[in-house]
């Protein structure tokens, strides 16, 4: 997944078969975001501002309404001097506002599995030297990261909870060693970045589509989800608030249980079971499941006390697409999908205990590449037309997200 939303949603689908046949603890925003803290930083130099210099009439309108809403700013590759400067640019003026930034740090080696948002640092040095200059510019001032989109979905030779070696086999990376590589990469990002004294650090916890909260808590806990502040969910993807919301009380769950003792993170219910994925009316039986499981351990679930969600909503106001069955080869449902809406405005006042930030992590508006669905191209045969080139800006899904935004979205004129 990259901040276009990243081909790598191609493993989802992969892994979330695997998965559905396997598959059977910090409190909310702290004192670092006091409620004299609570504004989202919007940066007046973001790429839909830039955008909106290059367009015309309503595009140019969209463009400039999307860029009056706070949205991350993603960090890819650089030398580690650049980062530095980069990241301290914005936060700096973020601070300035007494606003509080959200970074995207997205350089972890074999990034993507060599797909198309392939790339990232070469080697562990390298990376571990990355993201010590980004820590140089957050300093003390107050940032929410996002660490690694992807970073523990796609895993090369990783092996699930079940024992299955999952497909992301890249042929730079050592099959005996790249697994326990990336949770150690991990694992100093999070202290290194944690040493700071107002950043909150979020880890990959995937989304509801795709792992099982077992497996997603084995991976959270392999990376230190303990030093962290928690996880984040459906970034560049299209999950409902009704599912992602549901996932991430049953990650949080998940983690307390596992992390208690007692519970094997395999057995944790999820989406596919006692639940049945594309029934959501059958997800309630995984809820009283998570009920059951902690008066069988003989423990109190304690919401504030638990590992907290943020969650993606840049794009999930309608929901996630379902092509018409047998009509593309490969649907691409990940790849600028159509009729999709803006989702909740930014905010970290959610309201709900397990959800320290509803955010637009995705910039809505971007591409997210050519989506052939299983054609020769260049057209995305869903759409009629010839999608820019990932991180591009696409005026047409734009429109879409803002004309299907729930709730509405008033992008003037």
């Amino acid at each position: 997944m990259s901040p276009v939303g990243g081909a790598s949603s191609r493993w989802r689908g992969i892994v979330a078969a695997v998965l559905a046949a396997a598959c059977i603890a910090a409190a909310g925003i702290s004192a670092a975001f006091s409620q004299d803290a609570e504004k989202l930083f919007v940066d007046d130099r973001s790429g839909a501002r830039l955008a909106a210099g290059t367009l015309e009439g309503q595009a140019r309108a969209d463009a400039l309404a999307l860029s009056r809403i706070p949205s991350a700013t993603w960090f890819m590759e650089g030398s580690a001097k650049e980062t530095k400067a980069a990241v301290a640019d914005i936060v700096k003026r973020a601070s300035a506002e007494q606003a509080i930034p959200v970074l995207v740090a997205y350089n972890i080696p074999h990034r993507d599995c060599a797909l198309y948002s392939a790339g990232g640092a070469k080697t562990t040095v390298d990376y571990i030297q990355w993201i010590k200059a980004f820590a140089a510019g957050i300093g003390s001032r107050k940032a929410i990261v996002i660490l690694e989109p992807d970073g523990l979905g796609v895993i090369p030779f990783n092996r699930n909870v079940a024992g299955d070696l999952e497909p992301c086999q890249p042929e730079k990376a050592a099959p005996a060693h790249a697994a326990a590589e990336r949770f150690a990469q991990l694992s100093r990002a999070v202290e290194i970045l944690k040493a700071l004294p107002g950043t909150r650090v979020y880890l990959d916890g995937t989304g509801s589509n795709w792992l099982s909260p077992g497996d997603a808590a084995d991976r959270l806990i392999r990376a230190d989800i303990g030093r962290a502040d928690g996880f984040f969910l459906n970034v560049s993807n299209f999950e409902s608030d009704e599912r992602v919301t549901r996932f991430a009380a049953w990650l949080s769950d998940c983690l307390a249980l596992v992390t208690a003792g007692s519970l094997e993170a395999k057995n944790c219910s999820s989406q596919f079971h006692p639940a049945t994925f594309d029934d959501v009316t059958t997800w309630a039986e995984t809820d009283a499941a998570y009920d059951r499981a902690f008066v069988e351990a003989g423990l109190t679930r304690d919401p504030a006390g638990q590992k907290h969600a943020i969650i993606d909503t840049s794009r999930n106001g309608a929901g996630s697409w379902n092509a018409p069955d047998g009509k593309y080869e490969d649907a691409e449902a990940w790849c600028n999908p159509p009729e999709r809406g803006l989702g909740r405005r930014p905010t970290l006042k959610t309201g709900d205990p397990y959800i320290d930030g509803f955010l637009w992590i995705k910039v809505p508006g971007e591409s997210d590449g050519p989506c052939h669905r299983g054609t020769s191209g260049p057209a995305d045969p869903a759409r009629g037309i010839v999608a820019p080139a990932a991180g591009g800006w696409f005026p047409e899904q734009a429109r879409e997200l803002i004309r299907f935004a729930n709730p509405p979205f008033d992008a003037g004129k």
